[in-house]
Order: C-alpha cells, then sequence, then structure tokens
C-alpha cells in the first residue's frame, strides 16, 4: 500500500515522503481501515509519540495523521461492534502508524460510525478538531449556560468548532483571530471579535472561560482575563501563567466514540460546520504541512476516485 513516512526527526516535513509499505497487521480488537480521507496536525512532528512506541522503542519509518474516515476492510480477532464494509471515523493510535495511507490499524474503540449522508472528507475534519472543542469546553472548561468565553484562534480547525458549541450552548463568545477572521468568527455565531494583531488582548475583558490554541504569549496574557473560579483551557503547552483565582488546565484530547456519533448528529442536524481548508491527494502531503492556505482544516484525500469524498 502507499502512504507518508518520516524518518527523520530534524528535517520535519521536508522528510515526508510517499513510500510503499506493508499491508498493516490487525491486532486484537483491532480495525483495518480503508482510509479515504485523512486529517492531520502539523505540530505533530514534534510529538515523541510520532518517533516512539508505547515501550520507548524507534518506530521510524512512521506514518504520521490520526483523523481518519473510511470504510472497515477487515476485523481482528476478538473486534466487535464493527462490521467489514461499515463507514466510520475516528481517531488512529498516538504511538503506531497514523492515517496518512491507504490502509491503517485502528483501536475499534476509537471508532465510530458513519452516516451516510456525511462525506468521508466533512468526516476526517471532525476527530481531533470536535473532540478537542468539547473535551476543552466542557470537560475541562466546565463552560455553562450564560457563561463569556474567549475562544483564541476562533476561525482555525479547533476554534471554529468551539465557538459554534459555545454558542449552543448559551455562551456570551468572545473570538481572536487575524483580522482577515473576523467575518468567519462572527458568521460561526461569535458575539464580538478580537483582531490579534491591532486590538489589546485585555480589551476582551473578563470571561469565565478562556480557550486557547495559540500558546506562547497570547496564552500567557490570558491568564489575566479568567475571572474568579473561571477556567483558562489550552492544548498549545503547559501554562507558565496561573489565574490569580482561577484554574489553568492543558489537555491532550482522548478519543471518545460515544462523543463522535454526537458530533456526527449535530452535523446531520445543522448545528454544527466543520471548515474544510485545503483538500489535497496524499501525493501532495509534504506540501499541505506547510504553514498557510485557507482557514479550516486541511484534509488529505486518500481514494482520489471515490465520489462520497
Amino acid at each position: 500500500m502507499q502512504a507518508i513516512t518520516v524518518s527523520d526527526r530534524e528535517a520535519g516535513a521536508s522528510g515526508l515522503a510517499l513510500a510503499e509499505l506493508p499491508y498493516p497487521h490487525a491486532s486484537e480488537n483491532d480495525v483495518i481501515v480503508r482510509v479515504h480521507a485523512a486529517g492531520f496536525t502539523r505540530g505533530e512532528l514534534d510529538w515523541p509519540a510520532t518517533w516512539t512506541d508505547r515501550a520507548g522503542r524507534d518506530r521510524t519509518p512512521s506514518v504520521p495523521g490520526h483523523e481518519l474516515s473510511g470504510v472497515v476492510a477487515e476485523l481482528g480477532y476478538g473486534t466487535t461492534g464493527l462490521t467489514v464494509g461499515q463507514r466510520v471515523f475516528g481517531l488512529a493510535d498516538w504511538t503506531r502508524d497514523g492515517s496518512l495511507a491507504e490502509y491503517t490499524a485502528v483501536e475499534a474503540r476509537n471508532l465510530a460510525p458513519l452516516p451516510a449522508d456525511i462525506d468521508h472528507t466533512t468526516a476526517a475534519a471532525l476527530p481531533i478538531s470536535g473532540l478537542t472543542a468539547w473535551q476543552g469546553l466542557f470537560d475541562h472548561g466546565q463552560l455553562r449556560t450564560g457563561q463569556t468565553i474567549v475562544v483564541h484562534g476562533a476561525a482555525g480547525a479547533v476554534g471554529s468548532v468551539a465557538v459554534q458549541l459555545a454558542r449552543e450552548a448559551g455562551a456570551r463568545v468572545i473570538a481572536t483571530g487575524r483580522s482577515a477572521d473576523r467575518d468567519t468568527a462572527l458568521g460561526l455565531g461569535a458575539d464580538a471579535f478580537l483582531d490579534l494583531g491591532a486590538d489589546r488582548l485585555e480589551d476582551a475583558g473578563e470571561a469565565d472561560v478562556v480557550f486557547d490554541v495559540i500558546g506562547g504569549e497570547i496564552l500567557d496574557r490570558s491568564a489575566a482575563l479568567v475571572r474568579a473560579g473561571g477556567s483558562l483551557v489550552t492544548i498549545a503547552a503547559p501554562p507558565t501563567v496561573t489565574p490569580r483565582d482561577g484554574r489553568a488546565v492543558f489537555f491532550v484530547v482522548e478519543p471518545d466514540r460515544a462523543r463522535l456519533a454526537d458530533l456526527a448528529q449535530r452535523v446531520r442536524d445543522g448545528r454544527l460546520k466543520p471548515i474544510v481548508g485545503n483538500v489535497r491527494p496524499l501525493a501532495e502531503t509534504p506540501q499541505a504541512f506547510a504553514p498557510g492556505g485557507r482557514s479550516g482544516k486541511t484534509i488529505i484525500r486518500v481514494v482520489t476516485d471515490d465520489p462520497a469524498s
């Protein structure tokens, strides 16, 4: 099968290459998925799990990418709850070969059934973005109706979902980003927009929750926005500055089959619309890792002749 591999940690995205790999092995409780569309996170080439397995052993050449949508091709021993030929989407394991390949092995519990009326490209934009937004807002931020939330990077893959979920939950949403992101953020339902390049961050005022995907100085300065009892939640890096009378939380998204199903239903109902940015074929993955391009989630279309992609 064809897959994108990486072997040189120092080379970054320039070390990504299209290669031929053996068909994956289905371990106990695994599913082999014929990948139709896949997503990735540009920063994953810096993650230790990209280079080593759970025991810390080198696993290069490794296949990056962790979001996928496709069709079940094979069931491992003891696997239940899914069937061969079924459409699925979800998260590939962090410390195993990922989704930027024609086939990948995934723990069955990390996958959810994909309704027939959601295309693979849209589904591949949901797992990390959707689960990260939900877990950040509600599991870690404990956002409630009537509260105020600041969402940094509101036009990005995670931020755009967070704005929509927070708005539906009845929160007042202050979105931040670049000036070009204003219309997108307000169109998603944000009540106000703050241009991080021109406006003062402090003008956002106090918030019950600040959800950060940017890190650095923005993360540090955001601690001052959190009102007493509130939460600063980030996926960028462990916070070095803590709100005076609140909490600071750094987390890594966790698979959740039930929540994936819920997110898919929201898409079907029109209550949630993931923003898909650039869509590229598998061979163009190295270029797709480069910064820039359209807002939203970059998706790799693995099956290029599939009308349901």
